[in-house]
């Protein structure tokens, strides 16, 4: 058995290890992926899941398992709820640490000012980074430390001591030393973690979306006919079998074959492929596609989670839970670093404490407290959340909208992008793009298409309007569309023909031998060809393709020049797809591919040991778009796609990928940058405020400056976090 189920209380991935791991030893359980970026975890039992079991040995950790089945629509309102809390929590804190901060930086000679101080500092810890606190009391039941066992300790102790020194002064003063106090730290770093936690969440909000829209895609209730009456169901209740009756502009619910009726489907969802598929007596229709033009009746073959749309939802469902967890540096090495820093603290005041100096405790006190303070993870914390706001600021100027740190980290080793075709390298759109007429001025049979086409219901008939829109018409008589072949129509004295070659043969019309050569010549480019006939002489034929953006040949040649190999892969015909790779310069191609083929390709190149970009726009690439290193939607296509997808191409132009590449490289060498300098703070700051150069200089770290210095350093790495600006 396999489930996803949502978790609650982790606050970095250092807690989806610890999850992860719980979950592990659990007996029954065959293996537990935590997906920190969804707060949820894929497990797989051998047999029965015990839910009950599991809930308690992830209590047991300082979490919790949400086993209930709940809707997504509840799940998503209550991490909106959450987020809402976090954003408030955040910006309380801010506005009493700003004036905290001022008044111990600067003024903290004024009168009251401690007590100011306190008041202000008191609701910053205990109640909007009361988490904190709670959170490190859960790990220390169970003999465990993590970001929040430092950030509790460090602000919990300066409170504590600070407030001790607010209202009991004297207790120092008598023994010759000034009560200093630390609000202002204690706060600034509640208020700076906070911020980014939030930064974190904001970044991770609406992981949900693209399968609560993949779900919106299937109608909750159809129209079911027997024996000629109509009756409405709920979609979950239809059973295999019934009839379904379709009309014009409405969603097929499930999957099935056509019984009765016919018209153009738009299962561009599906394929990616723009022109809407005709469905005839037989043909089969897919839960989630768009009814066009005509009224049909199916009879459902596969309902519930059977549907090819809910197999999507499903395989999407298992690629995001399959990826490792969101790895951020940061936590991976506060596993090590929280307790080392507790040990160092408690060191501190120990050899302090027998070192037999005047006031030894109190100094190694003094000692400890400034250890702590000096060693918060503040620096740290903001190493890749500041850098990475930056580049994602930078992105949206130039066009782009970027997600997450991940893909910004693994842009600059990526060494593969996978291109689809439609509406990614291609405009998307059926057009005109070369007409060839004989014995007629084009002047006047432009007209006359736009007439007649404009009278049909067909996909292709609108590229054809649409390049004629600028002619005027003559008045038509006796219109007539033969379905899936053509249309015919009479003009004043004469009769035309518009549609397929074979077509055109059965009404005594030939083939006009003089396109031979052009016609072969479009038609091995993969393009359609419809011919054009009057009084049962062709007398031309227009070509409608998709073509290549402006800008895609230039932009895969800098790609390329990266050293970067670009395939395309695409649901359309081999021969369409080769031409547009020789087109491009493109050796690796791929036509015919559904989506778990583009899915499988994906996996292929990564077991090389590929790092695997994916370019997409289409419903039909989420699933390969997901399980990419690094996905990128054009700002054109689905939302689906684009929710799915790491980074969004506004403008929908493969210009603005290596501009990506560029960013990725100078992102990622900022975020190197400053936790090089935060390391470098931390590793020079600490044994300073542990008090090593005492012996030889008699100096004695504050706890003030280390307050300052704390605070200098996240400021360092901010300002060089700004420098991607």
């Amino acid at each position: 058995m396999k489930k996803e189920i949502p978790i609650t209380g982790m606050s970095c991935a250092a807690c989806a290890v610890n999850v992860e791991n719980a979950l592990k030893q659990h007996p029954g359980v065959a293996s537990a992926t935590v997906n920190y970026a969804t707060h949820s975890v894929m497990v797989t039992a051998v047999h029965e899941l015990d839910l009950i079991g599991m809930k308690e040995v992830v209590q047991h950790e300082g979490y919790d398992l949400i086993i209930e089945d709940i809707q997504a629509e509840e799940l998503e309102r209550m991490k909106d709820e959450e987020y809402k809390r976090l954003k408030f929590n955040t910006i309380s804190a801010g506005v009493l640490a700003f004036p905290v901060f001022v008044i111990g930086m600067f003024w903290m000679h004024m009168p009251f000012g401690n007590v100011i101080m306190w008041v202000l500092t008191t609701p910053v810890l205990l109640y909007f980074g009361r988490l904190f606190f709670i959170n490190a009391y859960k790990q220390a039941r169970i003999f465990k430390a993590n970001m929040d066992t430092l950030v509790a300790l460090s602000t919990g102790i300066a409170y504590v001591y600070s407030t001790f020194n607010t209202f009991f002064p004297e207790w120092l003063i008598s023994r010759g030393l000034e009560p200093h106090v630390y609000f202002e730290a204690a706060a600034i770093i509640i208020f700076f973690i906070l911020l980014g936690r939030l930064m974190e969440t904001g970044a991770k909000a609406g992981t949900g979306e693209a399968l609560k829209k993949l779900m919106g895609l299937q109608p909750h209730e159809v129209t079911v006919t027997k024996d000629g009456e109509e009756t409405i169901k709920k979609t979950e209740e239809v059973q295999i079998g019934e009839e379904i009756i379709i009309r014009p502009g409405q969603k097929i619910p499930l999957d099935g074959k056509v019984v009765s009726g016919e018209s153009f489907v738009n299962e561009s969802m599906l394929t990616g492929e723009p022109l809407p598929v005709r469905k005839i007596l037989g043909a089969k229709v897919f839960a989630g596609t768009i009814n066009e033009k005509g009224s049909f009746t199916f009879t459902a073959i596969q309902v519930g989670k059977d549907t090819l749309l809910a197999q999507i939802i499903e395989r999407i469902k298992e690629a995001q839970g399959s990826k490792a967890p969101v790895q951020y540096l940061v936590d991976k090495i506060a596993g090590i670093f929280v307790p080392i820093v507790l040990i160092i603290s408690v060191i501190t005041l120990l050899i302090w404490g027998f070192s037999g100096v005047e006031d030894s405790w109190l100094r190694g006190m003094l000692s400890m407290i400034t250890v702590l303070v000096i060693a918060c993870p503040c620096a740290l914390g903001l190493a890749t959340p500041t850098a990475v706001i930056a580049a994602i600021g930078k992105g949206a100027k130039l066009g782009m909208l970027i997600k997450d740190a991940e893909s910004l980290e693994q842009g600059k080793e990526i060494d593969t992008l996978l291109l689809d075709k439609t509406g990614t390298v291609t405009e998307g759109k059926p057009q005109v793009i070369a007409t060839h007429f004989e014995g007629i001025n084009e002047e006047q049979i432009g007209g006359i298409l736009k007439s007649i086409e404009a009278k049909s219901e067909h996909p292709l008939a609108l590229a054809v309007v649409d390049h004629y829109r600028s002619y005027s018409t003559p008045p038509i008589t006796s219109f007539q569309s033969h379905t899936g072949n053509g249309v015919s129509a009479q003009i004043e004295e004469d009769k035309y023909w518009i549609g397929k070659a074979g077509w055109l043969k059965t009404q005594g019309i030939g083939y006009n031998e003089n396109f031979k050569t052009h016609v072969s010549t479009q038609l091995d480019k993969g393009n359609i060809i419809i011919y054009v006939a009057r009084n049962h002489e062709m007398i031309g034929f227009i070509t409608i393709a998709d073509p290549i953006k402006k800008t895609s040949k230039a932009a895969i040649k800098k790609i390329q020049a990266l050293g970067i190999q670009v395939h395309i892969i695409s649901g359309d015909q081999q021969k369409t797809v080769r031409h547009i790779a020789n087109e491009l310069g493109i050796k690796e191609y791929k036509g015919e591919m559904m989506p778990e083929d583009k899915a499988r390709y994906v996996k292929t190149l990564q077991k090389k040991g590929h790092l695997v970009a994916m370019a997409g726009d289409g419903i039909n690439d989420s699933e390969a778009l997901t399980l990419s290193n690094v996905s990128i939607a054009m700002g054109h296509g689905s939302d689906i796609a684009m929710d799915v997808a790491k980074v969004t191409l506004i403008h929908s132009d493969l210009m603005q990928i290596p501009k990506f590449l560029n960013l990725s490289n100078k992102a990622v060498s900022v975020i190197h940058q400053n936790l090089f300098w935060a390391f470098i703070y931390n590793l020079i700051g600490i044994p300073i405020a542990a008090g090593v150069l005492y012996p030889a200089f008699g100096f004695l770290l504050n706890p003030m400056i280390a307050g300052a210095a704390m605070a200098l350093s996240s400021v360092s790495v901010v300002t060089n976090s700004l420098r991607l600006k």
